[in-house]
């Protein structure tokens, strides 16, 4: 019966080629990435213990010399860093350089306040950069990657437009109204059922084993939490342990540590969809999703050095499914969905009801001291604008991002993405950069960082659902699973700001500034003066001072900032 499919598969995909090429270029790639990884399998399957053997001489040989080729790699990327820092990055300005230092800095902290510092795996941590590294020059700096996850992102956004199709049968026309319940709420339970039905044919399951195992055999992690970390990429941090329930009881605390970590550095694929819905680049929240995955081990194991002796490092993790059938599949996931969204909508509730009566209270007794502008929102700005600072972000922006990230720790990553959504709206409405000295939006990779320091469940209200979930899978491990709680929270964060500290490294914003220059000389008041001088340090520093001919256009760039502050 397969092979009656495959072959009819074949094809409908050859005849589709012969209509239209260029129509049938998607459905052939797709064909043929599907092919490769099956002939993968199958080759591994029937032949891995024969390449194994036959390769006995070379890990043989590799063995006897392991510590001559270790620091001959390490001496080679060394040298590779400091060239590409010294031609690369310091040429693409301070961010890019702050985001590198930012990302040193955050590491000299976590091995400073390990748990073990002395058991620290150096090749461990330099693993897990590397992968993160290397994921994020294929996307943000190769043009082919960037336009295959754009690509990828613009068809999930596709996909999930089809859940307004049960909304509206459901809500009616006008379900758009009530934007959040009506429109966003529905995307969860489309996307469980989806993901429900992908476990039930057992893709999810292949595509977590393969991913689980490159970060097993780079880092040297034992199968259960490299599984854990990858499964976090499309699952929650209460769904996850699921996978490795048998597992639980017999971990390390080391394990349990970067369990948890895992699940607080990275957010449920169903959530994806949510934000993306609201505004944010689907690109980054899928290439922060990917990257986070190795970061939270590498700071995991940098925050929590293992001292034990795995038990669960020769097993191989199963990961089955639960239903019979695909109708099956798709009404449990669905069904599963309703706690979600109800968790999501109650959270929602009190927290932003509780952050309106801290406003007000921090407000009453500001206007005791004269200072009734205070509030919840501008003590974080001021607590994490440091760190928004060394991520890279502009300093007139740091405020801004500051008060997002402590929007996410002590509430939610929800209510915190929300904000950046109407931020990104405002700058893509263009008109004033500031009002009544309160900034309105922020640049795109200010944004850029953001979203990716935001992409996570580490906050408080995330840490005793994380410890009662696993808890009540492992009872008798209660204690070692509440010790770990605080440390992996922090670990969880910390990962986030790494992924955002690299993603600022590597990207480059497009250049917009020849479009907005020509409108702004053909403007008689200039009403965004950062931007305008953004363009003109762009412009400089991408091209530079070209001959005498170019001073023109700079002194009437430096007359229109001038009238600009003036007006």
């Amino acid at each position: 019966r397969e092979t009656v499919q495959d072959v009819c598969w074949v094809a409908a995909v050859i005849v589709a080629c012969v209509l239209n090429f260029r129509r049938a270029l998607e459905m052939l790639v797709i064909s043929l990435m599907v092919l490769f990884f099956v002939v993968w399998d199958w080759m591994m399957g029937r032949y891995g213990d024969r390449i194994w053997e036959g390769l006995l001489p070379v890990r043989e040989l590799v063995s006897r010399h392991w510590i001559r080729i270790r620091w001959l790699i390490y001496a080679c990327v060394l040298v590779g860093l400091v060239c590409w820092l010294v031609l690369d990055t310091a040429k693409r300005g301070e961010r890019q350089l702050m985001s590198f230092f930012g990302l040193l800095l955050l590491i000299f902290l976590m091995m400073l306040f390990s748990k073990h510092p002395f058991n620290v795996i150096p090749p461990l941590l330099f693993c897990g950069l590397g992968l993160q590294f290397a994921f994020g020059l294929l996307v943000l700096r190769t043009s082919f990657g960037f336009k295959a996850l754009n690509w990828l992102g613009q068809r999930v956004e596709i996909f999930i437009s089809y859940t307004d199709v049960g909304s509206r049968f459901v809500f009616g026309e006008k379900h758009e109204v009530h934007f959040f319940i009506f429109k966003v709420m529905p995307i969860l339970v489309f996307l469980s059922a989806v993901i429900s039905m992908l476990y039930h044919l057992g893709f999810m399951q292949w595509l977590v084993c393969k991913i689980g195992f490159i970060m097993q055999v780079t880092m040297g992690t034992s199968p259960v939490e490299s599984m854990a970390a990858a499964a976090n990429i499309f699952l929650g941090q209460t769904e996850t342990p699921l996978l490795i329930r048998p597992y639980i009881h017999e971990l390390t605390l080391s394990e349990i540590h970067a369990v948890m970590t895992g699940g607080f550095a990275s957010i449920a694929g169903t959530l994806l969809g949510v934000f993306i819905s609201f505004g944010v680049e689907a690109t980054h929240l899928m290439t922060a999703s990917l990257m986070s995955a190795p970061a939270s081990l590498a700071i995991s194991k940098m925050f929590w050095p293992e001292t034990e002796t795995p038990r669960t490092k020769s097993i191989d993790v199963k990961i089955e499914g639960e239903c019979t059938n695909m109708l099956e599949a798709a009404s449990q996931g669905a069904i599963f969905a309703v706690s979600l969204v109800a968790n999501v909508v109650v959270n929602l509730l009190s927290f932003l009801a509780l952050v309106a009566f801290f406003d007000a209270t921090i407000s009453w007794l500001g206007g005791m001291f004269d200072y009734p502008q205070l509030s919840f929102s501008l003590m974080c700005s001021y607590i994490f604008m440091p760190l928004a600072f060394i991520m890279g972000v502009s300093w007139e922006d740091s405020f801004v991002v500051a008060e997002l990230v402590g929007t996410k720790t002590f509430l939610n990553e929800f209510v915190a993405y929300q904000k950046l959504s109407v931020l990104i709206k405002k700058r893509k409405a263009g008109g004033p950069e500031y009002i009544n000295n309160v900034k309105q939006y922020i640049s795109v990779h200010s944004e850029t960082i953001a979203t990716y320091a935001l992409c996570g469940f580490s906050n408080l209200a995330s840490l005793g659902m994380s410890i009662a979930a696993i808890t009540s899978m492992a009872p008798e491990r209660q204690s070692d699973i509440s010790s770990c709680g605080i440390r992996s929270l922090i670990a969880g964060s910390v990962s986030c700001f790494v992924t955002a500290c690299v993603a600022g490294t590597l990207y480059i914003p497009e250049l917009e500034c020849p479009h907005y220059l020509s409108s702004t000389f053909n403007s008689t008041n200039v009403t965004v003066a950062t931007q305008l001088l953004t363009c003109c340090t762009q412009l400089y520093n991408r091209y530079g001072m070209r001959g005498y001919a170019t001073l023109p256009i700079f002194y009437s760039i430096s007359i229109h900032i001038l009238f600009g502050h003036l007006s």
